[in-house]
């Protein structure tokens, strides 16, 4: 089959390469509709229970995950002229525009801060609340600021939220409206609300603080963006100077880095084409297929010099390589397409994607190479002397031997070695912990980093946490003993020092009656049986919408359900579920036993903890099932369990290896350092299936002597696995420039992999087929 096959594509080669760039041209024009992410990709699938929950939670409330916050500890804000500048950035920040092409869109809902704080006053002679904005206009010195300060110092409302009176720190928590939290334009009034920032900060010379959800997400989108186009250009450069280095040939190397073009517009357009847009995950695809395309043309390269030398003919040559290499490269890019397409199994969106434009590449990488490498060279020259000059290789050739000798001398030292490894591997294996937080790939020394510590130091975390409180009947919100119930919950679950004082009915209610009572911070109650028939009329002759607005934010339509919303502290998975499962839940249960009232924890941070544990154990299990289907393609081609399991024996002992690495280093086990095995054991299998097709091959056509086709194997192939794990082990290691920690680990840990499976593929696996060989 694969003779016709070599005629085919030889025959018609040009027009192959015509349909090619054809091809080609339409996925580039399809890759236009690839979009950069602006939003955490969906995790948890909807047939989660807490799932499930939160979306009902944003269909009743709305989103928990739209503000932004700037703020600032800098004392000197709070000198007159300063702090009119900081008027002046919120009243800028409020009336942001952003040119979209509907012109409509509101992208701003509100900005509070002290800078025209919103409260409430009593109006005697009409009996009804007006709202009233405190700081909104420009002060006129210093004794004035110092007053209105003192004031809002006493609205408890917000103290703890925009406020903090022990350290001075305070902040504009600026909400984003809805319909532009997942598109560009949240990225472009991010990037808005940071040239007003810093136009502030030139002029006052005081330090600004950003984070909140949509900061964090725009901030990694567009890191992601300039990362994707760095790690093109190194991935495309490490490739080519190996490629000359060991080819010694500008053709060897232009042809190669021509055919990696082509697969970077066939990922970029398949990714266009099935509508998926760029993460932090599938950006990191392009530079990864190239990487792995390139063994593709190594292989194929060092078979054709092989050939010519051997034939001492271009064309008889090209189509044996055709002949010899294309199932053995079929073979290979099966193996390291079904290590992604694993993935499939996981209920995870983002992996889901990942695994199905990997594969489908994958396959394309295979039928390009099939036919653009040997039909580009079969209208070049033949080599020449000087380029095949590499199969003679000294530094290799001496590599190659010493594994040989050691192969057929020192067999046991190998197994103790190997042994060791394991050994070593166990112990560090032991040692691994899974943790991962919302900002998990981000350097300790990023600014969002530090600025995300300012405000867990000043305000305890800015991350949404929430409580939801069925009261089990409708308008039982009413009951004024419903609330003294709920009013003492709160009180308890604020006693966490990892949550920040919570915004709830029960807040506002006693803002009221703060108000009512001409604004006295001691006042700062639940109205009690007196008062609260007073309160309630007021707010129903309030003039305006703050009452309705905080009724449909924080209550259901029915009167029924009850929102507690939190802020908390980015304080890592492990410790999350502790402090929820620990902590919060227990406060639940003690303070609701009696009410027979039911209580939630819900909201963005929770579900996305929940959401990395959920990867973690896709990709586990996709492993396991990666294993199993390559073992069945191994048993299909071979027909021989003791060979299968001899194959998988040094493919599996760099997976432990590393994940031993990651116990005695403290990298912990998440999603992003999860995803290594995968892609590792896919690509590292490779060498496994060329050496073993070599083997075979070997085997028929010197009557089955396996001493001498298991050293044959090892020359022929040895050369092609060495270049190609360089290669990888340089491709990989260019995302150790990365400034997110999960691609410095992906880098880090699968070069090293590929390493070591590249000396377990040389040394263990002829060793063990030396000794287990078949006795037939």
């Amino acid at each position: 089959m694969w003779k016709k096959i070599a005629h085919f594509i030889l025959q018609y080669r040009i027009v192959l390469l015509c349909l090619l760039l054809l091809a080609t041209a339409f996925m580039g024009w399809q890759g236009r509709k690839a979009e950069m992410s602006y939003d955490f990709a969906k995790i948890v699938p909807d047939t989660d229970a807490d799932m499930q929950y939160f979306i009902q939670f944003k269909a009743l409330f709305g989103q928990d995950d739209n503000i932004l916050v700037v703020g600032s500890a800098d004392k000197r804000l709070f000198e007159y002229q300063n702090f009119n500048e900081w008027v002046k950035l919120r009243q800028a920040i409020a009336n942001l525009q952003v040119e979209t092409p509907d012109s409509t869109l509101r992208l701003i809902k509100g900005v509070v801060g002290l800078a025209g704080l919103p409260y409430l006053k009593a109006n005697r002679q009409e009996k009804r609340f007006e709202v009233d904005f405190l700081l909104d206009s420009a002060i006129s010195d210093q004794t004035q600021l110092d007053s209105l300060l003192a004031f809002a110092e006493g609205l408890k409302l917000y103290q703890g939220q925009i406020y903090n009176p022990e350290s001075q720190a305070t902040l504009l928590a600026i909400s984003l409206s809805p319909a532009i939290l997942s598109s560009p334009y949240k990225h472009l009034v991010v990037a808005k609300v940071e040239e007003l920032g810093k136009a502030f900060e030139a002029k006052t010379s005081v330090k600004l603080h950003y984070a909140g959800v949509p900061y964090v997400r725009s901030v990694v989108a567009g890191q992601v963006k300039t990362e994707l186009n760095w790690f093109l250009m190194l991935s495309v450069g490490v490739t080519a100077i190996f490629l000359f280095i060991f080819f010694r040939s500008f053709s060897a190397t232009f042809v190669p880095l021509l055919l990696i073009g082509i697969i970077i517009i066939w990922t970029v357009g398949t990714l266009g084409i099935l509508g998926y847009k760029i993460t932090l995950l599938t950006g990191l695809l392009p530079p990864i297929l190239v990487v792995i395309g390139i063994p593709n043309c190594i292989y194929l390269l060092t078979k054709y010099h092989q050939e010519c030398l051997r034939l001492n003919d271009k064309k008889a040559a090209i189509a044996s390589v055709i002949e010899k290499i294309g199932i053995v490269t079929l073979l290979t890019n099966t193996t390291t397409a079904v290590g992604f397409l694993a993935l499939l199994n996981t209920e995870t969106d983002l992996l889901r994607e990942f695994g199905i434009v990997a594969g489908i590449n994958i396959f394309i990488t295979f039928l390009v190479s099939l036919i653009f490498i040997p039909s580009v060279f079969s209208f070049l020259p033949a080599p020449s002397e000087r380029h095949t000059k590499h199969l003679e290789s000294r530094f290799v050739n001496q590599i190659l031997s010493l594994f040989e000798s050691l192969i057929l001398r020192h067999r046991s030292k190998v197994y103790l070695g190997a042994t060791l490894v394991l050994i070593v591997a166990l112990v560090g294996i032991s040692k691994i912990t899974a943790v991962s937080y919302m900002v998990d790939d981000l350097p300790e020394e990023s600014d969002i980093r530090k600025d995300l510590a300012f405000f867990e130091q000043h305000f305890k975390g800015v991350m949404p946490l929430e409580v939801v409180v069925d009261l089990g009947k409708e308008k039982a919100i009413r009951n004024p003993k419903n609330l003294k119930i709920l009013d003492s919950l709160i009180q308890d679950l604020e006693k966490s020092p990892y949550l920040s004082q919570s915004v709830s009915m029960v807040s506002f209610l006693k803002a009221a009656n703060q108000a009512y009572f001409g604004n006295n911070p001691a006042d700062f109650t639940l109205p009690t049986n007196r008062s609260a028939p007073y309160i309630q009329q007021y707010l129903r002759n309030e003039k305006g919408t703050t009452s309705n607005q905080m009724l449909a934010a924080f209550v259901d339509s029915a009167g029924q359900k009850v929102r507690i919303s939190f802020k908390v502290a980015d304080i890592g998975s492990i410790r999350m579920d502790s402090l929820i499962e620990n902590d919060l839940k227990p406060i639940l249960t003690q303070n609701l036993a009696e009410s027979q009232f039911q209580a939630t924890i819900t909201g963005t941070t929770p579900i996305f903890i929940k959401g990395n544990a959920y990867l973690i154990s896709s990709l586990q299990s996709s492993l396991i099932l990666a294993c199993i289907l390559i073992a069945v393609i191994m048993g299909i081609l071979f027909l021989d369990l003791k060979i299968v399991l001899i194959a998988l024996i040094p493919n599996v002992i760099p997976l432990l290896l590393t994940a031993g690495l990651m116990g005695y280093f403290g990298v912990p086990l998440k999603p992003s350092t999860a995803l290594i095995f995968s892609i590792a054991f896919g690509i590292s299998v490779d060498d496994t299936l060329h050496y073993l097709t070599r083997y075979r091959q070997e085997l028929l056509l010197n009557g089955r002597n396996h001493y001498e086709a298991i050293l044959k194997s090892l020359r022929e192939t040895g050369k092609s696995m060495v270049y190609t794990s360089l290669i990888l082990f340089a491709g990989f290691v260019i995302f150790t420039g990365s400034d997110f920690g999960g691609t410095v680990a992906l880098g880090v840990l699968t070069s090293t992999t590929l390493l070591i499976a590249m000396l377990t593929n040389l040394l263990l696996l002829p060793s063990l087929l030396m000794s287990f060989k078949n006795k037939k």
